[in-house]
C-alpha cells in the first residue's frame, strides 16, 4: 500500500482487549451498547454538513496526485544519481519516496484541506539539490502552480498547488545508499548522523505513524478526532501558534482517550474525552507511551533534566524520539479557556446521552464578542498584498507574547485571543492598504475597597510592538509603511471595527454569568456578567478613541489616552493604551524611532497599585453517571 493511502469509513473493527495500550490500564473495557452505536450514527450524520468527510472521488484524486509526485521524486533522484556518476546498479534501485503526515496521514483531513508531505532521499542527494533541481523540475510541470520555496524556515519547505491541491513538501536525506519501498520511518536508527533539519523534517511522519500504532481501533479514533477537531475550531481553541492546541496535540489527546476506553465507539469516546481532560491534573503530562532512552544526544522533553520544561502548563508529549512537548505555547489564559470548554463539552454530551440535546449543540459556536466586556483589537497593515501576507504571519506568531504580558498584569485575570482574524477597515480609504485584525477578550479583576480600577497598558502594548518591529528589522522585512496598532474597545464599541454579521452571530453557550475556574496555581474564580448589571460612566468621562470613525486620533504614534469602561460591580474602569494622532499617521513617533528602540530597552513599566488578590477554591464539575469513573481515572492519572 502507498504510504499516503487513507482508509474510508467502514464498519467498526473488533478490538483485541488482551493487548495493552498506553501507560496505565484501561478505565473501562465495556463493549458498546446499541444506544452507543445509534448515537455514533447520529454523530456521523451531524458531521457531514460541516464538510469533514471527503467524497471517494476526491480522495482518489488526492491519491493520484501523490502518486504523480512520488514518481517525480523517483525520476529526479535517478537524474541526480546519474549526474554524480553512481554505479548503474545503484541508480536502478536508488528509490526515493514521498511520505505523508498530519491530518491526511491520520485519515481525518477535511474537504479542500492541504497535504503535508515529506520527500525522503538517499545520502548522495543534498538539501541544496532539493531547493534547486527539484524546484526547477516542479516549475516545469504543467499541473504545478503557486510554487515557492521557504529555504530559511525553521523546517525548510517547498509549497505548491498540484492540480488544485495545496501541498507542503519537506525534505530529509537519510544515511542510506538507497531508499527501499518498505522503509519504516519509526526506526530510530535512521536518525543517526542526520543534521537537525532532517530530524525536524522526519518528526512529523514519525509522530503521526506512532499515534496510529498506539490506538486500539483506528476507525473509532478517526471519527472521534474528526468530531473533536471540528468542536475545537467552532469554539475558537484550535491554534498552536496563538497558545491553544494544534492538530497533532488534539490527535494525541483523542488517542489517549482511546487507550483508556479501547472498546468504545466514537459517541462514547467523544464524551469520555471531555470527562478525562476536564478533570486532568495539569501540568501532569499526557503520554501515549513510556519515553524511550536513545544514545543519540538529541534534546528531549524531560523536566528532571531541563528546568525550562518544568514551567510548561499543559504538556502533551509526542510519542516518537526525540520526545517533545507539542503545547509549549499554552499560557495560563489559554489553558483556562480550554479547560472551561472541556467542562462545557462534558455538560453538553451528558445532555446528548440523556436525549435532552442533539449533537449539533456541541458544534454551535459561542459568540466571542458577547463573552467579555473588554477587548483589545490588534491591527496589522501593509501597503501591498505580499508585504501584508508576511507581516500578518510575523504579527500572529508574536501575539502570544502580548497575551503573556497581559496575564502578568495584576488587574487582568484572563486574556483570551480569538484565533480567527478579520479584515480591518482602511485607515485611509484613498490609499492602497491591506489590513488584518485580531481581537483579545479581557476579564478584569475587581479590586478590594475601591470603586474605580485604573489599568495602564502602555508598557505592555509598546513592549509587544517593539518586539514585533525588532523581529521585522532582523529578518529584513521592515518597511516604513507596515504598521501594527492596538485599540481598546468595550463590548458595545466593537461595531466601530467589526462588521455587523460577525457581531450579530447567534449567541450560544456564552459564559455570561458562568464562573470560570482554573486549576492548580491559577485557581481564581472569575465572573463575567451581562451589560445590564453595569454602572456605565457618564459620557463626559469617556474618551472616543476609534481611529477609523472620524475621531481625531490616528494609528501612528504613542500618545497615551485614558479610556473609560465598566467592570463588574465597579463604577468605572480606566484603561490607558498607546494611541495615535492622525497628524502623525504617516510615519508616526513609533515607526520613526523604531530603529532606536530596536537597540534600546523598552520604556520603563509604570508603577502599579498594590491590590490583594482574592483566591477561591476550585470548583470541579462532576456528573452523577461519571463520578465513580472519574475517581478511578484520577487515580490512574496520578499513579
Amino acid at each position: 500500500m502507498m504510504p499516503f493511502a487513507v482508509s474510508t469509513q467502514g464498519p467498526p473493527q473488533t478490538p483485541s482487549p488482551q493487548k495493552h495500550y498506553g501507560l496505565s490500564s484501561p478505565i473501562s473495557l465495556a463493549a458498546p451498547k446499541e444506544t452507543d452505536c445509534i448515537l455514533t450514527q447520529k454523530l456521523i450524520e451531524t458531521l457531514k454538513p460541516f464538510g469533514v468527510f471527503e467524497e471517494e472521488e476526491e480522495l482518489q484524486r488526492r491519491i493520484l496526485i501523490l502518486e504523480k509526485l512520488n514518481n517525480l521524486v523517483k525520476e529526479w533522484i535517478r537524474e541526480i544519481s546519474e549526474s554524480k556518476n553512481l554505479p548503474q546498479p545503484v541508480i536502478e534501485n536508488v528509490g526515493g519516496k514521498i511520505f505523508t503526515f498530519g491530518s491526511y496521514r491520520l485519515g481525518v483531513h477535511t474537504k479542500g484541506a492541504d497535504i503535508d508531505a515529506l520527500c525522503v532521499a538517499p545520502r548522495h542527494v543534498d538539501r541544496s539539490d532539493f531547493f534547486t533541481s527539484f524546484y526547477d523540475k516542479l516549475k516545469l510541470h504543467e499541473e504545478v502552480k503557486d510554487l515557492r520555496a521557504v529555504e530559511e524556515a525553521f523546517v525548510p519547505v517547498i509549497k505548491l498547488c498540484f492540480d488544485g491541491i495545496e501541498i507542503d513538501i519537506l525534505f530529509a536525506r537519510l544515511a542510506l545508499q538507497t531508499i527501499p519501498e518498505d522503509l519504516d520511518l519509526r526506526d530510530d536508527s535512521l536518525l543517526k548522523n542526520l543534521d537537525i533539519r532532517c530530524i525536524r523534517s522526519l518528526n512529523g511522519c514519525r509522530v503521526t505513524d506512532e499515534i496510529l500504532h498506539l490506538v486500539p481501533n483506528i476507525e473509532n479514533f478517526r471519527l472521534t478526532l474528526r468530531a473533536i477537531k471540528l468542536w475545537a475550531k467552532c469554539h475558537n481553541i484550535y491554534s498552536n501558534i496563538l497558545g491553544f492546541l494544534g492538530g497533532v496535540s488534539w490527535a494525541m489527546l483523542v488517542a489517549r482517550t482511546c487507550q483508556l476506553y479501547p472498546n468504545a465507539v466514537a459517541s462514547t469516546l467523544v464524551r469520555k474525552f471531555f470527562l478525562v481532560f476536564s478533570e486532568w491534573e495539569w501540568p501532569n503530562p499526557v503520554l501515549l507511551k513510556e519515553p524511550e532512552e536513545r544514545n543519540l544526544n538529541l534534546p528531549v522533553w524531560d523536566p528532571r533534566v531541563n528546568p525550562s520544561d518544568r514551567y510548561h502548563l499543559m504538556p502533551i508529549i509526542t510519542p516518537a524520539y526525540p520526545q517533545q512537548n507539542s503545547t509549549y505555547n499554552v499560557s495560563v489564559s489559554t489553558r483556562m479557556v480550554m479547560i472551561e470548554e472541556f467542562k462545557q463539552g462534558l455538560a453538553i454530551t451528558h445532555e446528548i446521552l440523556l436525549s435532552k440535546a442533539e449533537w449539533s449543540k456541541l458544534f454551535e459556536a459561542p459568540n466571542f464578542f458577547q463573552k467579555y466586556k473588554h477587548y483589545i483589537v490588534l491591527l496589522a497593515s501593509a501597503p501591498t498584498e505580499k508585504q501584508h501576507l508576511e507581516w500578518v504571519g510575523l504579527v500572529e506568531s508574536k501575539i502570544r507574547i502580548l497575551v503573556g504580558s497581559l496575564e502578568k498584569n495584576e488587574f487582568i485575570t484572563l486574556a483570551h485571543v480569538n484565533p480567527q482574524s478579520f479584515p480591518a477597515p482602511k485607515e485611509n480609504p484613498n490609499k492602497d492598504e491591506f489590513c488584518t485584525m485580531w481581537v483579545i477578550g479581557l476579564v478584569l479583576k475587581k479590586p478590594e475597597n475601591s470603586e474605580t480600577l485604573s489599568i495602564d497598558l502602555t508598557y505592555d502594548i509598546q513592549s509587544f510592538t517593539d518586539t514585533v518591529y525588532r523581529q521585522a528589522i532582523n529578518s529584513k522585512m521592515f518597511e516604513m509603511d507596515i504598521k501594527i496598532d492596538a485599540v481598546y474597545l468595550r463590548r458595545k464599541e466593537l461595531h466601530q471595527l467589526l462588521p455587523n454579521q460577525v457581531l450579530q452571530k447567534k449567541k450560544t453557550h456564552s459564559t455570561e454569568g458562568i464562573r470560570l475556574t482554573a486549576l492548580n496555581d491559577s485557581s481564581l474564580k472569575l465572573s463575567v456578567d451581562s451589560d445590564d448589571s453595569l454602572s456605565v460612566p457618564s459620557p463626559a468621562s469617556t474618551v472616543k478613541t476609534s481611529p477609523l470613525t472620524g475621531s481625531s486620533q490616528g494609528r501612528g504614534s504613542l500618545v497615551p489616552v485614558v479610556m473609560a469602561a465598566s467592570v463588574t460591580n465597579i463604577q468605572a474602569t480606566e484603561v490607558c493604551m498607546p494611541q495615535g494622532n492622525s497628524s502623525e499617521s504617516s510615519g508616526g513617533f513609533l515607526r520613526e524611532s523604531i530603529l532606536q528602540n530596536a537597540i534600546q530597552p523598552a520604556v520603563s513599566p509604570p508603577p502599579r497599585a498594590t491590590v490583594t488578590r482574592v483566591v477561591s477554591s476550585t470548583r470541579l464539575v462532576n456528573h452523577p453517571l461519571d463520578l465513580q469513573e472519574t475517581q478511578q481515572q484520577k487515580y490512574l492519572i496520578l499513579s
